[in-house]
């Protein structure tokens, strides 16, 4: 990671931006940005007190190969221009004329970049090169605006390399921010990229163009702004037919949402061979609620609400339909999020023989929104609370197999070589969490399959109030391992909601708090506890021993606008040891604002009768449930080779609506049932 005093940027970078051996492919056609080499490029040097007058400063004039911009003067360049020294006074400003983007690098490296406050008239978005002293081969470049459109605003998007249908366009480019390699139209082998500013990108693939950087070195230091379009992010594809492939890179970024791949608009994104990282940044602007915002143009903190907190996610997946594939890479951030999608609708999140973690002890390994499609092969999880936060999306977790690699490689046009497919080792998915394996906030699917073990601190699935599904199939081995001993937590959301603001640029603050229910809920008069409903979270089991409890706490009864849900669990040739039932959840404290962000989902389970939390269990052919505690259920049907015993030297009762009842093979029961042991 690069870091240098503002004061003195061109110090503590080696290295002359001069002395590079950087190869462009010659192309036909003019170039808007003129890179002078130590002679000064003809600026327009404006006085604060006569600015319409466009006069040339005394104090501005270039002496030797340096530069100075008096306090009260604004210098707006025309031309790209090299100096030895560059100095800016407080209160003095340097531009680039209206269409046009100014980048400072300092011994190629990008610096000086600063962005504005979130509260001024642009929203923030606006960088200016900082008050101070820069020494070495200092170069600002002139380049041609690339304004992207977000929501309602417009982020001026600066970037090392720009990348259309035609290859490199060096009019939208900063040369001088690419250390060593060779440049092509095509693609970029072993280059280097450096930043300490703020917002500068680094490689920006748009308009159907198809780009491959090889070994690329990117170590981005200092705050972005938004990741929902990826203003301040490494690498970006984005824009429909875009092909970006990204072999042996390592990126190491640092800074509030300095976002590593950002993958849009239809694109395809492929990540091989690949190291990438990105650390919180430091200081979150002083103007930004202490609360965070919902607002995702200015959403620069990960919500709270999610029980997490940092301010950086290593990738996001957006747009309409755009894919993002990570084969045989490491994949981590700090804290927040490695793998995200978010902001988007039917995209492709894939990742085969992967690493997915966190290293600062909070975050997740994906997120998933906008009914998206994810698969996870072959890949280890080591995150700080969930492998997946589910707010709508089928997911996938199993093993590399060479089919199921092959069928991906194709449908999803990742482009691996019949080479590549063949040196894949065949591994299957291990998933290391601390907390929840799958968080649900939106109805969505989870497969889990092949040898893929899960291993979670506290419960594995939780589920808040919504219709959350779960299939295992453990005829390979896969397996459950809940650190609290319990499975499957259905009960109703402990999720505080934004509160709209004004006088703000943005339109939410995270004020919410969450305050839990008192008193014994309320029985609905339509609500159907006894047999299965489209809205009810559902889990199947095939081939699998399971230790663990099952626990649904919907209240019903109209609170949370839910009449009822209930949980629906299917099991074949399996065992299960553990408690099913309905319960009463209570948490360990009884409001939950920012201050106990960590509270969220963390309660405890007491075994209660049924209400509107219906608990309908079929024990399918070749299963047996061992009874460990008191379980109430709402319906219970054994296939005829099914059983349901008690633990060695117990008993186990059944009651149903109160009247003792023999529990036999091939029957079904309704009603209020009880199950005991003694």
């Amino acid at each position: 990671m690069v870091r240098t005093n503002s004061t003195e940027a061109g110090r503590a970078a080696g290295g002359s931006v001069m002395e590079q051996d950087v190869t462009y492919r010659a192309r036909n056609r003019a170039l808007l940005v003129a890179v002078a080499g130590l002679a000064m490029a003809p600026a327009l040097v404006t006085p604060a007190s006569a600015q319409s007058s466009r006069q040339t400063s005394a104090s501005s004039a270039k002496s030797g190969n340096t530069l100075t911009v008096g306090s009260g003067e604004t210098l707006e360049l025309t031309e790209t221009t090299t100096v030895s020294r560059l100095t800016i006074a407080e209160g003095g400003v340097i531009a680039a004329p209206e269409g046009y983007r100014l980048t400072l690098t300092v011994n190629g490296v990008e610096t000086g970049g600063k962005l504005s406050a979130l509260t001024d008239g642009y929203g923030g978005l606006a960088t200016a090169i900082a008050v101070g002293t820069y020494r070495g081969t200092v170069i600002l470049t002139v380049a041609v605006a690339n304004d992207v459109t977000y929501s309602d605003m417009s982020f001026p998007i600066r970037q090392a390399l720009y990348v259309d249908a035609n290859g490199v366009d060096e009019s939208k480019s900063v040369p001088s921010d690419v250390r060593g390699g060779t440049v092509t139209d095509t693609g970029a082998n072993n280059i280097t990229l450096l930043s300490n500013g703020e917002s500068f990108n680094g490689v920006y693939v748009t308009g159907g163009g198809s780009y491959t950087l090889t070994r690329p070195e990117i170590a981005f230091d200092g705050n972005g702004r938004c990741d929902f379009i990826g203003y301040g992010a490494a690498v970006v594809g984005t824009g429909e037919g875009t092909t970006l492939v990204l072999d042996g890179a390592t990126i190491k970024n640092e800074g509030l949402v300095r976002t590593a791949v950002i993958a849009d608009s239809t694109a395809n994104v492929v990540v091989k061979n690949s190291t990438l990282h990105c650390a919180d940044g430091s200081h979150v602007p002083d103007e930004y609620p202490a609360t965070g915002t919902g607002d995702t143009r200015y959403m620069i903190t990960v919500p709270w609400m999610l029980g997490l907190s940092g301010n950086v996610r290593t990738t996001n997946l957006l747009g309409q339909s755009t894919r993002a594939t990570y084969v045989n890479s490491s994949i981590t951030s700090e804290k927040w999020g490695a793998l995200s999608v978010d902001g988007g609708s039917n995209c492709t999140l894939t990742a085969i023989n992967s690493h997915i973690g966190n290293t600062g002890g909070q975050g997740y390994g994906s997120y998933a929104i906008g009914s998206v499609t994810e698969h996870f092969l072959g890949c280890t999880f080591d995150v700080g609370d969930y492998a997946l936060i589910h707010w709508g999306a089928s997911a996938h977790y199993g093993d590399s197999t060479r089919e199921a690699v092959a069928e991906l490689n194709e449908s999803l046009e990742i482009g691996l070589t019949a080479s590549e497919l063949k040196k894949l080792p065949v591994r299957s998915t291990v998933i290391d969490a601390g907390r929840f394996m799958v968080l649900w906030y939106a109805a969505g699917s989870v497969a889990i399959d092949g040898g893929t073990q899960v291993n979670t601190g506290k419960t594995t699935f939780m589920c808040k109030a919504v219709a959350g599904k779960v299939t295992v199939d453990g005829s390979q081995g896969a397996a459950l391992n809940p650190g609290n001993g319990v499975i499957f937590q259905l009960m109703d959301t402990d999720r505080p909601s934004s509160v709209s603001v004004t006088g703000k640029p943005w339109k939410t603050e995270m004020l919410g708090t969450y305050t839990e229910p008192t008193g014994s809920a309320v029985k609905s008069t339509t609500w159907v506890t006894t047999s299965a409903q489209s809205t009810d979270a559902t889990a199947s089991f095939t081939d699998i021993d399971l230790t663990g409890d099952f626990y649904n706490a919907v209240r019903g009864g109209g609170n949370a606008n839910l009449q009822g849900q209930n949980l629906v669990l299917d099991f074949t040739r399996s065992t299960v040891q553990g408690v099913i039932s309905a319960s009463t959840t209570k948490h360990r404290v009884s409001t939950i604002t920012i201050a106990e962000y960590r509270e969220i989902s963390e309660v405890t389970n007491t075994p209660s009768a049924v209400v509107n939390n219906g608990v309908v269990v079929t024990l399918g052919t070749g299963s047996r449930w061992t009874v460990t505690g008191t379980s109430y259920l709402s319906a219970l049907t054994l296939a005829a080779d099914a059983s349901v015993k008690a633990p060695r030297g117990k008993t186990v009762t059944l009651t149903v609506d109160g009247t003792p009842t023999a529990i036999e093979a091939g029957r079904s029961y309704t009603g209020a049932l009880t199950l005991t042991v003694a």
